[in-house]
Order: structure tokens, then sequence, then C-alpha cells
């Protein structure tokens, strides 16, 4: 389902500045829930492309994946606005249902399906890590990205989303010790690749 006919492009002014020009205000947040089309079309100018970010990231960088999970997104967002309280960010309580609209559609996937103990995880421990300092930024995003689902999932929750291990084990259905296994071998295969570049 597409929402507005528009697709996943950046304006050319966002483009440039990297950061969209619309600001989500507590109006918009009103009428969006009263269906007012021209504020929701405005809430998604305001948070299409960090959102869009956020879903890319999930999903490995496959852009019509994390297009349609943009899509899901919005559709979820919309249809539970009544649940924003108005306490805090907006934006954050927004990338939160991003986050569990990727987490859904990861856990059909079954992403997690070939864990294995956080004792087996510390048998790939890299010898000695390398600087990260030589890496750019773009292309440790490729590095995440390129990483097995399951540890880029449960990589992306801890270390970019700031989740506890209670919370991942609970997002995904997993066991803390299968989160804290997924993030040790998310760790030491970008240490891996990081060593093999430089």
């Amino acid at each position: 389902m597409q929402l507005f006919k528009s697709k996943v492009h950046l304006k050319s002014r966002e483009r440039e500045t990297g950061k969209a020009t619309g600001s989500v205000t507590p109006v918009t947040i009103e009428q969006c829930k009263n269906g007012d089309r021209r504020a929701q079309k405005a809430l998604y100018d305001a948070l299409s492309a960090k959102m869009f970010a956020v879903c890319l990231r999930y999903m490995g960088g496959d852009r019509e994946a994390a297009a349609d999970i943009l899509q899901d997104g919005f559709v979820t967002l919309y249809t539970k606005l009544d649940s924003y309280s108005g306490e805090g960010s907006f934006e954050g309580w927004a990338r939160r249902v991003f986050v569990n609209t990727a987490l859904m559609s990861l856990r059909k996937k079954d992403v997690l399906k070939q864990t294995e103990d956080v004792d087996a995880a510390w048998n790939i421990c890299a010898d000695t890590p390398t600087p990260i300092e030589n890496i750019g930024y773009q292309e440790l995003c490729k590095m995440i990205a390129a990483l097995p689902p399951g540890f880029r999932t449960v990589f992306n929750m801890y270390v970019v989303e700031g989740f506890s291990h209670k919370e991942i084990a609970e997002a995904l259905g997993i066991s803390e010790t299968t989160s804290r296994s997924q993030l040790q071998r998310a760790r030491t295969l970008l240490q891996n690749k990081i060593k093999e570049k430089f």
C-alpha cells in the first residue's frame, strides 16, 4: 500500500542539507488524529527521510524492503497516533514505531533461526582489533548492512538504538543470552572485515 503517490526520494534541498524541511508540530499531530490528509502528508514529508534511513539500516541496505517497511510504518503510525501522550519527543516515539515495524518484518522471516551460544561466539574473536579511525562512515554502514540479518538486527538495536539485551530479547522473542551472542558475533565479524580492509 502506498500512502502518497510520491516515492521515497529526498527533495533536492533535503539532499543538500541531509535534513527534512518540515517539522512536526502538536497542531499537525492533532490534525492527523482527526484524519486530515494534508496534515498526514506534512507528517510524512517531515519524517520520511529519517525513518527511511532507520528502515534501510534494519533491512541491510535493501531499498525496496526498506520502502515497504516505511509504508507499513506510516500506516501503523497514523493508526496509533492516539497512543502518543504528547510527552517526550514525537520523533523518538515515531522512531520506535518504525523500529518495531522493521522488527515485525524480520520476525516473520525468522532471521535469528541460526543462532549460537555465547561460548561458541567467543571462538571466532579477532586476534587484535583494528583501529576504526581508518574507516569512513559510509563504508562502516555498508559493512553493517552486509552482516547476516540476525546479527545486524541485534547490532542495530543495541548499538544504534540503545535497547538493552532484555528489551531485545522481548522484542525478538529470543533469550538474553542469544541477544548477547548475536551482538558478539556481529562485532567480531565487523572487526574481521575492518582488519581485512586495512
